[in-house]
């Protein structure tokens, strides 16, 4: 599926905007939880996203194909994450368990 100029401005924007609300409740609290607020912006990424993937109804509708049934959403959230992840700065990381060490 290919990203236009506008929805690539929409996916920047937005993704920028979660940093900036991790970073604001982190910076709330000293006793924050990086972790906790990460899983806590990432399970409401899922709903968000979960919520606008939902089928129109219409068993015939092309546009809905690839998302008219939970495993197929499932599958294509999995993908979306896997490919963010992957794309990440931060995926690898010089601490990771299977970094050689010289």
């Amino acid at each position: 599926m290919a990203i236009s100029d506008q929805d690539l401005s929409d996916f920047d924007q937005a993704a920028e905007q979660a940093v900036a609300l991790g970073n604001r409740l982190l910076e709330q609290s000293e006793d924050a939880d990086q972790w906790e607020v990460a899983s806590g912006l990432l399970a409401g990424a899922v709903q968000f996203w979960l919520y606008t993937r939902q089928p129109c109804g219409d068993p015939l509708c092309e546009s809905c194909g690839e998302v008219d049934s939970a495993e197929k959403r499932m599958r294509k959230l999995l993908e979306e994450l896997t490919s963010s992840a992957e794309e990440s700065e931060y995926y690898h990381s010089p601490n990771d368990a299977n970094v050689g060490r010289a």
